[in-house]
C-alpha cells in the first residue's frame, strides 16, 4: 500500500496540485481501505476537512495507480 506522501507526490507530478492528507484519509474511508486514526483527532466520527467533490476522482485514480483499489 502506498504512503500518503507517495500519493501526494504522484498527484502533484501528474495533475499539478497538492492534496491534503486528511482528504486522502477521507477517500480511504469512502473506498473501504484500511487507515489509521490520528491520535490528536477530537471526534473520530466527524471530519473537519472532508475531501472536496472536485478532488475525489484524482485521489481514486491515484489509488488505482498504486493498486490499492
Amino acid at each position: 500500500m502506498a504512503t500518503y506522501k507517495q500519493i501526494q507526490e504522484y498527484i502533484k507530478a501528474t495533475y499539478g496540485f497538492t492534496v491534503k492528507t486528511c482528504w486522502i484519509a477521507h477517500m480511504k474511508e469512502v473506498c473501504g481501505l484500511k487507515r489509521k486514526d490520528s491520535p490528536n483527532r477530537k471526534d473520530p466520527n466527524k471530519r473537519v476537512y472532508p475531501c472536496p467533490e472536485n478532488k475525489k476522482k484524482f485521489i481514486r485514480e491515484a489509488f488505482r495507480h498504486f493498486d490499492m483499489i
